[in-house]
């Protein structure tokens, strides 16, 4: 088995209007996708996160502060899953919530060194 991060990208619910109780709906897809994937025992981690962006960049080390409205593509959060392979990896990233809304998943096979 492999591990692969699977990036959630997507506007924030806040910036896409969404009122509490279908906030609280979207959550609910979310405990039960996680759910499904514990008892697969396919996830190994993963979290949501806060639209607030700081990007450190350059030689300078320059700072750049930004909110989740301010970013073109918005991370909001990530599971590490383990898979045979990309097609499975697929397959799993095939039960994300917020397809309906615009989002995207990116899958990332997590490299492996040697030591």
């Amino acid at each position: 088995m492999k591990d692969f991060m699977l990036l959630f990208i997507s506007q924030s619910y806040s910036e896409l209007g969404l009122s509490p109780e279908e906030m609280q709906a979207r959550m609910g897809k979310w405990f039960a996708w996680n759910s499904k994937m514990t008892e697969q025992g396919i996830v190994k981690e993963g979290d949501a996160l806060q639209d607030n962006v700081r990007r450190v960049s350059g030689a300078n080390r320059t700072i750049t502060d930004r909110t989740g409205a301010e970013v073109k593509e918005l991370v909001g959060g990530y599971y590490v899953v383990s898979a045979k392979d990309l097609e499975e990896a697929t397959k799993i990233a095939e039960g994300y919530p917020d397809y309906d809304l615009g989002g995207t998943v990116e899958i990332r096979e997590v490299m492996v060194f040697d030591q």
